[in-house]
């Protein structure tokens, strides 16, 4: 039977609770973001209104002010954005039990066998071929649905993309923003995708648009129309999985509501008030961000990492990500050196330093089968050590155990960076050549 998957997107997610909770921000240009005293205070989120004026999220603070010189800015409020997600997500439960997260504001839907519970009509069939498929008209006709429960509900508004599968479900959603649904039906979906740019494909990041591009490939009909050799040849594994996805053959099932998430990395990134040009500052901030990922990993069950990552941003807003395999490990301690050791490497004084994000990824799922030499030997005691770590800080608070290295500044033993910074699951980045090999 076709497949009926919704990729619902709620807009302007982190404004939009923001003016349930103070409604004289209706109708401002509004930007949800950190501190503005600090140079960290970049825009996580920005209303309508702030778009109109070109404001982007990752703009700084005063990036954003300098476009829209009305601009509102409100520190973010996590707590009340998870709350308001899990209430959105109550509301999608009414249909299906197969809902799967990607990030706070989106989800993937299935509600193959839930279309008798939606009012008004029953399901609509149109025969091709003597294959029966569902009707645009009652694709639509769920989508509006869910966007308007949540809209009468909790007011905030949602995009919805109606599609066979997900990954044409997640292009719809981002065909009608506002408040829109679109429809990318089995019937309909080489008119709607094929002259659509190749970066509109889900994954598909800003180094694999650049190689696809070279390659004259602009569009996903162009991607989809590409010989299999050609692509499999550039991109290897990764190749097949972009001509499936271009082609509509994306088979990928939506998880049920209880289902463990599968991460395919897990990481932290900062930016700091100034330029941070000490090493030893450099080594102290690279463990508070290796707390946070070393405490995730742990959480979400996903085993050891063999492969640590390091991302920095100088004070001219130049990047570079640099990565290197490592014995499997979850320690906060392994971690923070191997990544300490990529910065050393690769970035020689005099530097200045903006921003950093330690991250790690190839998970064994607790697979592995570790043996460790004498250096390691008391690895397991370690691992003992952290997890105890983890629990003193939920009961009494991060900054009461700490490091004696981050202990030194007093301004990073309160960053408890783990529980301010939301993640999604990882991109084709993750797996694109464009990271230095170590």
């Amino acid at each position: 039977m076709e497949r009926i998957v919704i990729h619902s997107d709620l807009n302007n997610f982190y404004a939009s609770v923001e003016r349930i909770l103070n409604p004289e921000l209706s109708g401002k240009p509004l930007a949800v973001c950190g501190s503005k005293e600090e140079r960290k205070g970049i825009v996580l989120a920005k209303s309508e209104e702030a778009k109109r004026f070109g404001v982007k999220t990752g703009d700084t603070v005063w990036q954003a002010q300098r476009k829209c010189p009305n601009l509102v800015t409100v520190p973010p409020h996590f707590d009340m954005y998870m709350e308001y997600s899990r209430k959105v997500r109550a509301i999608y439960a009414r249909y299906t039990d197969l809902i799967e997260g990607y990030g706070i504001d989106e989800c993937w839907l299935d509600v193959t066998r839930s279309t008798l519970i939606f009012p008004k009509f029953e399901p609509k069939y149109i025969e091709v071929n003597s294959e029966k498929h569902f009707t645009d008209e009652y694709l639509k006709f769920l989508g509006d649905t869910i966007r308007e429960e949540v809209k009468k509900e909790l007011k905030v508004t949602v995009s919805c993309g109606v599609s066979f599968n997900k990954v044409f479900a997640k292009l719809g959603s981002d065909l009608k923003k506002p408040d829109g649904t679109s429809v990318i039906s089995y019937l309909n979906f080489k008119q709607v995708i094929s002259g659509l740019p190749v970066e509109d494909l889900l994954y598909v990041g800003k180094a694999t648009t650049e190689k696809l591009r070279g390659m004259g490939l602009t569009t996903i009909g162009r991607l989809a129309a590409a010989d299999d050799s050609v692509i499999k040849s550039a991109f290897g594994k990764v190749g097949e999985t972009l001509l499936k996805y271009a082609r509509g053959q994306d088979n990928d099932p939506v998880k049920h509501m209880d289902e463990k998430r599968e991460y395919k990395s897990i990481g932290n990134s900062s930016t700091y008030p100034e330029d941070i040009q000490s090493l030893k500052k450099i080594e102290r901030l690279i463990y508070v961000l290796s707390e946070s990922v070393a405490a995730r990993l742990r959480e979400t069950g996903q085993g050891l990492a063999d492969t640590v990552h390091l991302w920095v941003r100088d004070s001219n807003l130049n990047d570079f990500a640099v990565q290197k395999k490592v014995r499997h490990t979850a320690l906060c301690s392994e971690i923070a050196r191997h990544a300490f050791d990529l910065f050393k490497e690769n970035v020689k004084p005099p530097f200045k330093v903006r921003a950093l994000g330690v991250t790690v990824s190839g998970f064994d799922n607790g697979t592995s089968q570790v043996t460790f030499d004498e250096s390691f030997g008391n690895y397991q005691k370690l691992e003992k050590v952290e997890r105890t770590v983890d629990e003193i800080r939920k009961k009494h608070g991060y900054d009461k155990l700490q490091r004696g290295i981050v202990a030194e500044d007093p301004n990073e033993m309160r960053n408890d960076i783990k529980n301010t910074h939301l993640i999604k699951p990882a991109n084709f980045e993750d797996r694109d050549s464009r990271d230095k090999k170590q």
